[in-house]
């Protein structure tokens, strides 16, 4: 007397039109979900409360070019020689431009150094306007 049927030699297809409708469905949800519109600044810290909505002194803006070195107020120079001068002016907040020639690695590098040293930075990202 055999208990179990045997298995059939030949293999059992998969069916592959559920996971198809199933990916149709993510990605619909994920095109109506997402932001359609460019944001100029993204707010980059964790705690958005702690911002104030009042309108002030604009933030300085740096802007980092394509060799690593950082713009501030007609002045270019290496981030490790802004840092002071920043500190010196009692900046605590800044805007992070970057030019179009600008690599990742400077702006991250940039980014983790300001924020390290105790800077709120935020990204400051440029449309560009085709003609």
């Amino acid at each position: 007397m055999q208990l179990v049927e045997p298995r059939p030699n030949r293999p059992i297809p998969i069916r592959i039109t559920p996971l198809i409708d199933v990916v149709f469905i993510l990605l619909v949800f994920f095109m109506l979900t997402s932001r359609l519109q460019p944001v100029d600044h993204l707010e980059l810290a964790n705690n958005p409360s702690a911002r104030s909505p009042a309108t002030g002194e604009p933030l300085p803006e740096l802007t980092v070019i394509a060799n690593g070195q950082i713009q501030w107020q007609d002045m270019t120079m290496p981030l490790e020689h802004l840092l002071p001068e920043l500190a010196q002016a009692g900046i605590t907040e800044v805007n992070l431009a970057t030019t179009n020639d600008a690599s990742l690695g400077a702006f991250t590098l940039a980014l983790s150094q300001l924020t390290d040293s105790g800077i709120d930075t935020h990204w400051k990202r440029e449309n560009d306007k085709a003609p």
